[in-house]
């Protein structure tokens, strides 16, 4: 049984964090005022880049956590959705001081990367420890199958702006006009889901209980602490972003790194490295049916939700605009990450070895950007 705090005991309540939340809360409070302060001396940028990567990490493992909590009063329908409208709101800051900065091909690069994070590496290595642990893996297929078709579309919304601009189509000159219908509709496709999530439908877990969802620690905060943790770490990744993309530029030229890999793999990876650690505890844990509604709504939500919300935003930003025309290394990577996603997923079975084709994949990936 969750412990709940009384009203206004502010010990009681605090008392109520668990070791590892403490800790992030902290790491998150240093990193933060160390980014600033080297943001406004004008530090090292490598310096100032690593640092406002760590509080970016870990502001975004606390939004994780207070939006969970807020999930652990609603419905499990009603916590995806509201999973999937506060879960990415460090990389939507992060996205909208890049596209201010012009950094077009980071801010694609990162939200494919995002995207193959979830679906493919830490999907991978949720299936390599799981399998080493416990051997082959059994969930129920359909949740996934819903997800990938999903994720399917997003992929098709990426490949025709993409191909008819390659191909030269009557289409070609107009890839902003095109990737704002694209992201219309990938926008429309999610609200509609939303009735679906909220009635317990396809997207749920089979298993999970009527009433509300226990939080991982099985403590529940007070509502003014979870409200107030929010907040406090939306702004503060709000300031952090900006600060990191500050200093992303100098940090590129110093290490002599590629936009491209940049965004794909560091940019990508700052913005939920922590919260990757929760679908891989869950598969250690033998919770394959969680595990994988965790690992695999984040890449859902960012498909569906994050990158139509950016494209639209970047038509008021006063920067860059954002189209969904991508390099046809990057649309050839989430394609084949979508495919091989989708064939592992369908038979409702996990291996070690099939999370180990994951991993290399992602590795294949990563390396063929490298050099741009």
């Amino acid at each position: 049984m969750a412990k709940r705090a009384s009203g206004g005991n502010i010990s009681q309540a605090l008392g109520l964090l668990s070791r590892r939340q403490i800790i992030t809360i902290g790491i998150a409070i240093v990193a933060s005022v160390l980014a600033g302060i080297f943001h406004f001396a004008e530090a090292n940028s490598v310096l100032t880049f690593v640092v406002s990567g760590v509080a970016l990490a870990t502001l975004a493992a606390l939004v994780g956590d207070a939006t969970e909590q807020l999930g652990a009063r609603l419905s499990p329908g009603a916590t995806g959705v509201l999973q999937s409208a506060l879960g990415n709101l460090p990389e939507l800051f992060v996205g909208i001081f890049a596209l201010r900065a012009g950094l077009v091909d980071v801010v694609q690069s990162a939200l494919i990367g995002s995207i193959l994070g979830n679906s493919v590496l830490v999907l991978g290595l949720a299936f390599l420890v799981g399998g080493l642990r416990h051997g082959e893996q059994k969930f129920s297929s359909d949740p996934p199958r819903m997800m990938v078709t999903l994720t399917l579309l997003a992929v098709a919304a990426l490949a025709i702006p993409t191909l008819a601009s390659l191909l030269h189509t009557p289409a070609q000159p107009h890839s902003e006009g095109l990737s704002i219908v694209c992201a219309v509709i990938l926008l429309v496709v999610f609200l509609a889901s939303i009735p679906i999530s909220l009635a317990g439908g396809p997207v749920s877990l089979p298993e999970d209980p009527p009433g509300a969802v226990e939080v991982a620690d099985g403590h529940i905060w007070p509502v003014w602490l979870t409200v107030a943790i929010l907040v406090l770490a939306a702004l503060g990744a709000a300031f952090v972003s900006e600060w990191f993309i500050a200093a992303l530029e100098p940090t590129i030229a110093v290490l002599h790194l590629s936009q491209a890999f940049t965004g794909l793999v560091i940019v990508a990876l700052a913005g939920n490295a922590v919260e990757h650690v929760v679908g891989i505890q869950l598969m250690a844990s033998n919770k394959p049916d969680y595990a994988i509604s965790v690992i695999m709504n984040s890449s859902l939500q960012i498909a569906l939700f994050l990158v139509p919300v950016l494209v639209l935003l970047s038509l008021v930003l006063g920067g860059a605009y954002l189209t969904l025309v991508v390099p046809p290394l990057l649309l050839a990577a989430l394609g084949l990450a979508a495919i091989l996603g989708t064939i592992i997923i369908y038979d409702g079975k996990s291996t070690w070895l099939e999370g180990l084709a994951l991993i290399g994949l992602y590795c294949i990936i990563a390396v063929s950007f490298w050099w741009g």
